[in-house]
């Protein structure tokens, strides 16, 4: 009874009942809606469990409310429910890094609460603050108060972190004209410097920013109102610069800035640590970095990616630069997998090192390359095709950058992306690949046969066909290009050069040749099928796959298993093996060159 009194919402047999509130003459006021489709999918939900829900699951339906409120709100106003597993492991590192009895000498605020859940491990309740932005989330926290949770009702308070004042307002005679919502005894912890150092915020605040996947895209527009309509934003936008979007980071700066010398033990993505757009944010938080983990962001069941979600301590009365930091990395059900170094990247990116091969007069077209993004979350943007339709974010390729182009295809896909290494930033190299012809090499062959290399013979002249026609059997007609095969015989003549020299010819390692071998052997077999429906003579690797595994309904090909022919297969993935050796044999040359950090 004492919970459906504070409920905002309540069904009253075929409608609802909602918003009740107190008319000027003291008469109560509801709002009233009713169903859409006559209750039907309301009646068809509880058909299938049982109402009411036992006594037992009560209180965890109630810490779960968050999952009723619709996934862009959750984003705006950081209801986000961390996993029990990350909250144990949280306070595990609180304790390794402050001692086993902390929490009887600091203070701990988790001022992004929701309804309390990073809080439930502690007992030291009079040292215990949590503030959230909705009323609603505060009357369920003090339902469970008197239920037993181990809060004061008084330490838990509605408090818009980025726009309310932490302090009360006086006037010159020290009579309070404007109260702060914080209570009296956080205010006075916030007033004295040395409890501010043993203040812990302990927190998982909201990860919406006002640009999204499709803005990276090209495509989409900012999320309107998310970020900018607050007064964090307006004061530190300039300090923020191009992370000005992220919530997560005004929190972070009005906490390092407005509560200085305080403790920040906060889960978030890692982008303030190595993102190039947090640079300016990195030479504003200067901090001491203590402990910390990562772990997979899919165990979030708010969160949608194979990214980090890190939970890192920093002191921020201690005032270092951020360069390095090593995490301890966790799988989803809380298994050590090892370590993590992340780097603070304000160094150049590999976008700038491919930039001095772009060439304006351009001989021989030999398609577009689309650079992406210059992380591992975006390598399904770079790719190569005749035309990318994305002319900022790509370089025309011919036949003096190819071995560049090259190099720079192969390094951003010879190591798989996974969640752990999602966001590590690749690099401007330095000097050594460029006397090294077997890494170029190397390269060369990997982007021919690699699944992101598009070039189709149906969207233009097709140069990347690496044998002549003699040794793939072909007799009725000419390739309509034999570019990449006098390429890499050192045939093509150098344009630079005052004598019209010859190109060196492409040496090959043995892992490059088994490669080209295993490619051979599919394009002969492709050849052998010239009578049937849809060959093409100037079949590039991506046609050949096309002609084997066909399209779906929506026009995108299929997985090689759909393919029904067993021995294109069996080449196919005699192919991919030889590639995937090819791969570990240029990834430690990607760490020795300094495309990436180890």
């Amino acid at each position: 009874e004492t919970i459906s009194q504070n409920l905002f919402a309540i069904l009253k047999k075929d409608y609802y009942e909602f918003n009740k509130t107190k008319s000027d003459l003291g008469s109560i006021i509801n709002e009233r809606t009713s169903f859409k489709d006559n209750q039907k999918a309301h009646h068809e939900f509880w058909a299938i469990y049982e109402r009411p829900p036992r006594e037992e699951f009560w209180d965890y339906i109630i810490k779960r409310r968050d999952l009723l409120v619709d996934q862009d709100v959750r984003e705006r106003k950081g209801a986000f429910f961390t996993p029990r597993i990350w909250v144990d492991k949280a306070c595990e590192y609180l304790s390794k890094t402050f001692g086993e009895d902390y929490e009887e000498g600091y203070y701990i605020w988790d001022l992004a609460g929701g309804t309390g859940n990073l809080l439930a491990n502690f007992t030291n309740k009079k040292n215990i603050f949590c503030s959230t932005l909705d009323k609603a989330d505060i009357d369920v926290i003090h339902e469970r108060i008197k239920n037993g949770a181990n809060l004061f009702e008084n330490h838990v308070f509605q408090f818009d972190f980025l726009n309310d004042e932490f302090f009360d307002e006086v006037d010159d005679k020290g009579k309070i004209i404007q109260k702060s919502k914080l209570p009296l005894i956080l205010q006075e912890i916030l007033k004295d410097e040395n409890k501010r150092k043993k203040l812990i915020i302990f927190i998982n605040p909201p990860y919406a920013e006002a640009g999204n996947s499709s803005t990276m895209s090209g495509t989409g527009k900012h999320k309107t109102g998310v970020s900018l309509d607050n007064y964090v934003y307006k004061k530190y936008k300039v300090i923020l610069s191009s992370a000005r979007n992220e919530l997560f980071a005004q929190f972070f700066i009005r906490i390092y800035n407005e509560i200085e010398g305080a403790i920040l033990a906060s889960f978030s993505t890692l982008k303030y640590v190595n993102s190039t757009n947090f640079i300016k944010f990195r030479q504003a938080f200067k901090a001491k970095f203590l402990k910390g983990f990562i772990v997979p962001a899919y165990t979030f069941d708010n969160v949608k990616g194979n990214f980090p979600i890190g939970f890192l301590i920093w002191n921020t009365s201690k005032k270092e630069d951020l360069k390095k930091i090593k995490l301890d990395v966790f799988n989803e059900n809380g298994n050590f997998l090892g370590k993590k170094n992340f780097y603070c990247n304000n160094n150049l990116h590999i976008g700038k090192w491919i930039s001095k091969f772009k060439n304006k007069n351009i001989l021989l077209n030999l398609g577009m390359m689309n650079t992406g993004r210059m992380d591992f979350q975006h390598q399904n943007l770079v790719y190569i095709m005749h035309d990318t339709r994305d002319a900022g974010h790509s370089i025309f390729l011919n036949y003096d950058n190819l071995l560049a182009c090259s190099i720079f295809f192969s390094v951003r896909h010879a190591i798989s992306a996974t969640w752990v290494n999602d966001r590590d930033q690749f690099l401007y190299p330095n000097d050594l690949y460029e006397n090294d012809d077997e890494f170029k090499s190397d390269c060369l062959a990997f982007m021919l046969f690699h699944g992101q290399n598009r070039i189709s013979a149906k969207e233009g002249i097709n140069h990347f066909i690496p044998f002549s026609e003699k040794e793939l059997g072909i007799t009725k007609e000419a390739f309509e290009s034999d570019f990449m095969y006098k390429f890499i015989k050192g045939k093509i003549k150098d344009e630079n050069s005052l004598f019209g020299d010859e190109l060196v010819k492409i040496e090959f390692s043995l892992e490059a040749q088994e490669l080209l071998k295993a490619g051979k052997e599919l394009f002969k077999y492709y050849h052998t099928h010239s009578e049937d429906k849809g060959y093409l003579v100037n079949a590039s690797f991506y046609d050949i796959k096309e002609f084997f595994q066909g399209r779906d309904e929506k026009g995108k090909m299929n997985n090689p298993a759909k393919a029904k022919d067993e021995y294109y297969k069996a080449l196919l993935s005699d192919l991919n093996a030889n590639l995937k050796i090819l791969a570990k044999k240029i990834e430690p040359k990607i760490y020795e060159y300094g495309f990436l950090k180890e």
